[in-house]
């Protein structure tokens, strides 16, 4: 993914600037520039993502009272689309193209199971959808159409959101601001899953199934991942295993806070997140790689052949609007 598009700005213009340095952006395919991310204080990271998700929270917020003002949408869908999250909650994101290989209803799989993680008096979760399916695959819209009406029951107690027209804007959103990442594809059909290089690159780590970029991306330090079952029951083994990642791991890891309200394990893996992600996912790092690997190589053939070619500059020139 291109790092300028989808770091967040402030994260980028002022906290990393600070401790990375202000050159930080022109070397972003370097590995010893990211490992500076350590020197920023815990509280530092962990106050900006919160604010980050306030905003999420605030926009998504808006989107349903324009949605009601505008179209007198039906209060029960309003309620849906997420008015009542809470900016203090685990918040989940899954927001992609809904197909049925991403598996988008996997997590409602097991609604007794879920009900009792999401509703949790003190350690609460929430899980924001969001996302699109094609006009002609009519499978894909059966699957947002159950994601939509488990937001609308009222046994997760407004704890799941399903917001609708999904675009680059709330795509940014989301990136900056849910506390994980959520991508189940059934494997081995994933070809990426670059939305989750930039959610992790804005220090939201994710939880996964070891398939797309993710088999090479995951450290056991970064986020979370299950290798992914098979058989007939593969969907309910899956589940089970994101279900007992989510109420053994990653919920007391969240909230175990200190007297400060923050959680210094948790931020230790948003840290590993952005480390790994922004040196080795980056498309400067990418294209400076076919650049050189092969780009050159047949330049240089080219001449040796006696062809006419255009002049290629140094490094520096061919990488500087990367």
């Amino acid at each position: 993914m291109h790092v300028p598009s989808w770091i967040d700005r402030r994260l980028g213009d002022v906290i990393f600037n600070r401790y990375l340095g202000r050159n930080w952006l022109e070397e972003h395919d370097q590995s010893r520039i990211w490992e500076l991310i350590d020197e920023i204080p815990d509280e530092v990271l962990w106050r900006h993502h919160h604010a980050m998700k306030s905003m999420l929270i605030a926009k998504i917020r808006e989107r349903a009272r324009e949605k009601w003002l505008n179209s007198g949408a039906d209060p029960r869908l309003v309620m849906a689309s997420g008015v009542l999250l809470d900016p203090t909650a685990l918040t989940l994101g899954f927001a992609r193209r809904f197909a049925s290989y991403k598996r988008p209803t996997l997590l409602l799989r097991d609604v007794a199971r879920l009900r009792k993680i999401v509703n949790d008096p003190w350690r609460p979760v929430q899980i924001i959808f969001a996302g699109k399916a094609h006009q002609d695959d009519q499978q894909s819209k059966l699957l947002l159409q159950q994601v939509f009406n488990a937001a609308q029951d009222q046994v997760f107690g407004g704890r799941i959101a399903f917001v609708e027209d999904y675009d680059e804007l709330l795509a940014q959103y989301m990136v900056h601001g849910v506390d994980v990442w959520v991508n189940n594809p059934l494997p081995p059909n994933e070809a990426s899953g670059t939305s989750g290089m930039k959610a992790t690159l804005n220090g939201v780590p994710q939880l996964s199934v070891l398939d797309g970029w993710w088999i090479e991306g995951y450290n056991g330090k970064n986020g979370w991942a299950i290798s992914g079952a098979e058989g007939e029951d593969r969907d309910a083994k899956d589940a089970a295993a994101i279900y007992d990642l989510l109420e053994k791991e990653i919920v007391p890891l969240y909230y175990n806070v200190d007297a400060e309200g923050i959680s210094h394990g948790w931020v230790q893996v948003m840290k590993e997140t952005i480390k790994m992600t922004g040196p080795n996912f980056s498309a400067r790092r990418m294209a400076k790689e076919y650049t050189e690997k092969f780009y050159r190589k047949a330049i240089d053939a080219s001449l040796k052949a006696g062809y006419r070619t255009a002049k290629v500059g140094p490094k520096e020139d061919l990488f500087s609007r990367i």
